[in-house]
């Protein structure tokens, strides 16, 4: 037997079941790919069960290899529902009960994706988008170069040499121990997010003026103020599918409360969580 083999037959063992039942006859869009003792399994049916089995499908197939592999598992999975159904396995209240909760998982995730479609509208994004945007406060950021150096007495020679006429960029890659700032560049940034001194000091720095060496608990920096601006807020394509995954979620969400609220719900056991207080 085959790695691919094997793992297709740990698929079935473990149970991994199909969420939607495969019907006797199939849309007229779907194309027939096998037949299992008369009965077709089409590429819808590999679709559905290539959601379902998702990352536990072996890495090492892509593509229409992929496609094969859940081809020939639907196969085996048909051919030993079958037996099983022969053998009366569907009788049992464990099975039913298991086929009871995978259908109102499939309803759920239906619904649920109903609800995503139907609330992201572009209306919506964009009413989210501009609400964030509107909540932005002015922030002013500065584009800074630094030079890092473990001690007062090399940070001193540095500054030397940039207000002796050396090019500040090129001093940082001689002698600056921060290798993630190429020419010591640390792009554009708001002072809340360095460590206090040197945001304090960086800040207080004009257009292209150098400080002098300033301690943090990172060492000895000698900082050059490249530039100041108001922070922008970012456009609505930049952050567009950020925006749309926040109204699909936020849909979702509402919805499952509204149920909630609307339903009598009775727990025969106190919560863990109120357990555990």
């Amino acid at each position: 037997m085959s790695f691919l083999e094997n793992q297709r037959l740990r698929l079935i063992a473990s149970g991994a079941v199909i969420a939607l039942a495969f019907a006797a006859s199939s849309p007229l869009s779907a194309k027939v790919l096998a037949k299992v003792d008369g009965v077709e399994i089409t590429d819808e049916d590999v679709q559905v069960a290539l959601d379902d089995l998702g990352p536990s499908l072996p890495q090492q197939i892509e593509g229409p290899q992929r496609e094969a592999y859940v081809l020939d598992y639907l196969i085996d999975l048909r051919l030993v529902a079958k037996q099983a159904a022969a053998e009366k396995m569907g009788e049992g209240a464990d099975v039913a009960r298991r086929l009871a909760y995978y259908r109102d998982k499939v309803m759920m995730e239906t619904m649920l994706g109903k609800v995503a479609r139907d609330g992201s509208t572009d209306a919506a994004m964009k009413q989210v988008y501009d609400d964030a945007a509107s909540k932005q406060k002015p922030e002013e950021e500065i584009s800074a170069r630094h030079i890092l150096l473990p001690t007062e007495d090399e940070a001193k020679a540095a500054l030397k040499r940039v207000k002796g006429g050396e090019d500040f960029a090129k001093v940082a890659d001689d002698v600056s121990k921060d290798p993630g700032s190429k020419g010591g560049d640390l792009g554009w940034f708001t002072k809340d997010r360095m460590v206090p001194e040197f945001g304090e000091a960086a800040f207080k720095l004009k257009k292209g003026e150098i400080s002098e060496p300033v301690k943090s608990q990172f060492g000895w920096h000698v900082i050059k103020l490249e530039d100041k601006r108001q922070k922008s807020f970012p456009s609505f394509e930049e952050v567009k599918s950020q925006v749309a995954q926040y109204v699909a979620q936020k849909s979702q969400s509402d919805l499952i409360m509204k149920l909630r609220d609307a339903a009598k719900i009775e727990r025969t056991e106190a919560p863990a969580s109120d357990v555990a207080k």
